[in-house]
């Protein structure tokens, strides 16, 4: 589907066990869209893109899959059924990897949106084109056919690919927007949901109902523009229930790497997003280390970090991250 995420009255378009490991092809909305001329092809070739490294599937999507104009923009694959989920479950996708379906993309920032949108850039639509090359992006200076080919000056930034649209479906009736992420996840753009992380997800209907979509390349925190640096990934993941998980976090989501614990605060108010991000980070730490939790409270004011994931998805969000090794002794 295109621009909104799947509810309670989705059918599947593939099923599960927990514990098994899926892998799907993304696709990135960058290039598809009707303010860009809905012709990746086209589009593409501006920038020195020949066809036949255009995916096939972007030209599809762009010409048959429907998306009405007040929808979001980005491409969902999915939902995909988990046997024996059910409400109250949390549902952990672990991703194992992730690999590049192109070597380019784009930042988009459009419609006066993006972290200054009465400012910068007046309003107008943008599209920049950006290169990657083993570990490294590359920003050309000049945006036309010698972009691809990699003539004139670059910026060079690393690469964190990662998708920033994980979700389970709402046990609502109608599909929600695909951009303001929720409870249920979806687009939550956090970029240390890269490989070897880990998203548990409060399951709101039977069978959870798994998507994803948003692939990134890479993304700093705020995500200020609008977009990451949008591209295709092919994404491996292994998903599991936590049977009854959700009550322990008040059905917040949260995530965790091998070195970071991970709480999420979302609100359409950045400082209330940031509370929630607090509020959640206190949960997880009376949960998992049975502290106090006031001593909870004063460790996470002398020692983690409460970031932006992005301020741009009309709801905000914020993360707390804590390092596991600050609790060794409980190992």
């Amino acid at each position: 589907m295109w621009g909104e995420l799947p509810c309670a009255g989705d059918s599947p378009v593939a099923a599960m066990n927990p514990g098994e490991t899926i892998t799907i092809d993304t696709v990135s909305h960058e290039g598809i869209l009707p303010d860009q001329g809905s012709d990746p092809l086209e589009f593409f070739a501006r920038f020195g893109v020949p066809a036949r490294e255009v995916l096939p599937d972007a030209v599809e999507t762009a010409a048959a899959v429907p998306r009405a104009d007040q929808l979001g923009p980005h491409v969902v694959t999915g939902p995909i059924a988990v046997h024996g989920a059910v409400p109250g479950d949390l549902l952990a996708v672990t991703v194992v990897d992730l690999r590049r379906r192109a070597d380019y993309g784009i930042v988009s920032s459009r419609h006066g949106k993006g972290a200054l949108p009465e400012s910068f850039p007046d309003g107008l639509s943008t599209s920049v084109f950006c290169r990657a090359q083993g570990d490294v992006g590359f920003l050309p200076l000049a945006q036309d056919e010698s972009a691809y080919a990699g003539g004139g000056r670059s910026i060079r930034f690393p690469l964190h690919p990662f998708l920033g649209l994980m979700g389970v479906a709402t046990e609502a009736t109608l599909r929600p927007h695909s951009t303001p992420p929720g409870l249920y996840g979806g687009n939550l753009d956090i970029s240390h949901l890269g490989v070897g992380a880990t998203l548990y997800l409060p399951v709101q209907v039977a069978g959870a109902l798994l998507y994803v979509g948003d692939p990134h390349f890479a993304q700093g925190d705020g995500e200020v523009a609008l977009t990451a640096f949008e591209a295709p990934l092919r994404a491996t993941l292994h998903v599991d229930v936590v049977e009854g998980g959700a009550r322990a976090t008040n059905n917040r989501p949260f995530a965790e790497t091998a070195e970071l614990l991970i709480s999420i605060g979302l609100d359409e108010d950045l400082d209330e997003a940031c509370r929630e991000s607090v509020r959640g980070a206190l949960d997880l730490l009376v949960h998992r280390y049975d502290i106090p939790r006031h001593l909870a409270y004063a460790y996470l004011s002398a020692a983690a970090d409460v970031r932006i994931s992005q301020v741009v998805d009309q709801v905000k969000g914020c993360h707390a991250v804590m390092r596991k090794a600050d609790f060794r002794e409980w190992s």
